[in-house]
């Protein structure tokens, strides 16, 4: 990204945020129309102040210094009712008219899976059956790929959530936005890249989950299989990071998107997605790092 964010503070003390999103690189657009949209529902994304969108900037609310992420690490107490209150946001989504987007269908899916063929793979020296991957996963995906009923945040998690002064919760970085399934952002938040939830708090807050929106009785397969194509997606995303943007560091993130997608193909309604990740990507080569393969 070209984003760059400022804080602004003004004579009197009054704070913002100055979003920097330099065209032609950047649009600020989809940002403020989607803001708009979910502070027209009831929910805690920024306030607009002003905007030059020639020259791509938009004064923003700020929303602080307390990401739901540095919270938890110094207070793991409060895991279970802050992941309860994210979650009711995603409640909240499902049952609001959708925003007036794209469709998160399976082109999307599909091109997201194939970030894994295009760097992973490459970058570990394996061979490519890019032809038996898409049908796979095209086959996997038939009974979500329809599925276009909430918005769709696509990266909500505890970096994302911003812990307000008045107790309330406040999202950013939803410019990505797309109409999609309902489980979609529930596995963005439970199966965090960067954030360890243990299977435990992940299994309790489905289970809060399905208290509230009482989802049909395929939820758990499409939760999996969902969870299975965002990571397969952030695993190529890691790679290509490292390979063609040289930030090494999100390599140390890899053996956990293993670790989560493995849970995710355990399902037994994945068991074809399953086999071809253990005939193609066997777990001795998930072990290893990018940067170590012999290429």
């Amino acid at each position: 990204s070209f984003r760059r964010y400022f804080r602004v503070v003004s004579v009197n003390g009054d704070k913002a945020i100055l979003m920097d999103a330099p065209p032609p690189h950047e649009d600020p657009r989809p940002f403020i129309e989607i803001a708009q949209y979910l502070k027209g529902n009831g929910f805690r994304a920024p306030g607009i102040f002003a905007k030059d969108l020639s020259s791509g900037l938009v004064l923003i609310e700020d929303f602080g210094d307390d990401r739901m992420r540095e919270h938890l690490d110094a207070n793991p107490e409060d895991e279970s009712s802050t992941y309860r209150q994210a979650i009711d946001t995603i409640v909240g989504l499902s049952r609001a008219d959708c925003a007036d987007l794209p469709p998160y269908d399976e082109a999307a899916y599909v091109r997201e899976v194939n970030l894994l063929t295009e760097w992973y793979m490459p970058a570990m020296g394996l061979a490519v059956d890019q032809d038996g991957f898409d049908a796979v996963w095209k086959a996997a995906l038939a009974p979500v790929a329809g599925d276009q009923t909430v918005t769709v945040l696509r990266d909500y998690h505890a970096e994302n959530i911003m812990l307000l002064a008045d107790g309330e919760q406040g999202i950013i970085d939803f410019q990505d936005a797309l109409v999609g399934h309902p489980a979609y952002d529930l596995v963005s938040l439970l199966q965090d890249a960067r954030r360890d939830v243990s299977p435990e708090l992940e299994q309790a807050m489905l289970q809060f989950y399905k208290d509230r929106a009482a989802p049909d009785k395929d939820f758990d397969l499409h939760y999996a299989l969902l969870g299975a194509q965002r990571n397969t997606k952030i695993i190529g995303i890691f790679t290509r990071l490292w390979k063609r943007d040289g930030k090494d560091r999100y390599l140390g993130f890899l053996p956990r998107m293993w670790g989560l997608l493995e849970r995710d193909l355990a399902h037994p309604g994945l068991a074809p997605l399953k086999h071809w990740f253990d005939h193609h990507i066997p777990a001795d080569i998930r072990a290893k790092s990018p940067s170590s393969a012999s290429i």
